[in-house]
Order: structure tokens, then C-alpha cells, then sequence
């Protein structure tokens, strides 16, 4: 198989943004230097790229990131609210075990990564089959709730989109 010159565009972009807004300036050597790592890094990383996921509807993306946003704004408020009223005795910690209708690995790492994203919850764990995520709240009183909130709220989108 050839190597083609951009194996994965829009990583190079990425790469190339990401280093400038980390040097803090905009200079010839600065972009030069960024372009040379947007090019360098997907070009060296593409034997270890499995294949690109398909998306099967391209726009309950926009969706799911509004939706991720939205919970996060809300999350971080509630969060502060615990922590700032709530003695920390009274917190409702729990670990919940989410059973997974997703099958891609992509779906199930985006679903783990928007789940510790959102204030107030961690991944911890993902069985051996990878049926089941194990999620830590830190204040849940109804783990049935939590998890059917989890899954109506992300999993179902991902479901769409990837599979």
C-alpha cells in the first residue's frame, strides 16, 4: 500500500493550530515549525490508524455536541452547587454499570471520553467484552435513572451515528 502525502488531512490542520495556539505567536518560524509537525506526525502515525469509522448520520453530530455542551454547562453548575452547599457527607457516590448497546470501538471510547467530560462523572472501566462501562457518580440517588439518562442522552446518538 502507498503512503499517501496527508494520510489524515484534517489531523494535519489540527496539529498544525494546536502547536501555534501553544506558542502563544503567530511568526514565519512558528507556522513553518507547525506545518512541518502537521505534516510529520499524521505521515508517521498512519500504520497505526485502523480504518476510519463511517458515520451513518453525519448530522446528529451537531446534535450529540450540542447536547454534550448543554450537559456541561448544567453539570458544572450542579457540581459547584454540591460542593459549595452540600457537606460532603451527604454526597450520594456511587459506582453504576451502564450495559452497552454500542459494538464500534470508536462509539464506545467517545461515549466514555463525553461521560468523563461531563462534570460530576468518571469512566472508570470497561468489562473485558466491552459490554458494559463502569461510570462513578458523584452524587446519584437513583443509579437506574443515572444510567437511563446515560443512555437516552448519549449512547442512543452514538448509536445513529456510528452504527
Amino acid at each position: 500500500m502507498r503512503a499517501r502525502l496527508l494520510p489524515h488531512p484534517l489531523l494535519t490542520v489540527l496539529v498544525t493550530l494546536v502547536f501555534i495556539f501553544l506558542m502563544n505567536e503567530v511568526t514565519a518560524g512558528v507556522v513553518v515549525l507547525g506545518l512541518i509537525l502537521g505534516f510529520a506526525i499524521p505521515l508517521l502515525t498512519a500504520p497505526f490508524w485502523p480504518g476510519r469509522p463511517r458515520l451513518k448520520a453525519p448530522l446528529t453530530v451537531a446534535e450529540f455536541m450540542l447536547v454534550v455542551l448543554w450537559d456541561i454547562i448544567i453539570s458544572n453548575i450542579e457540581v459547584a452547587k454540591l460542593i459549595l452547599f452540600r457537606r460532603g457527607d451527604r454526597l450520594r457516590t456511587r459506582y453504576v454499570t451502564v450495559p452497552l448497546d454500542l459494538e464500534t470501538p470508536e462509539a464506545i471510547a467517545l461515549l466514555a471520553g463525553t461521560i468523563t467530560m461531563t462534570p460530576g462523572t468518571v469512566s472508570a472501566d470497561l468489562s473485558a467484552d466491552g459490554k458494559a462501562l463502569l461510570v462513578h457518580c458523584l452524587d446519584t440517588g437513583d443509579p437506574a435513572a443515572t444510567v437511563a439518562a446515560i443512555k437516552a442522552r448519549y449512547e442512543r446518538r452514538l448509536k445513529r451515528i456510528f452504527e
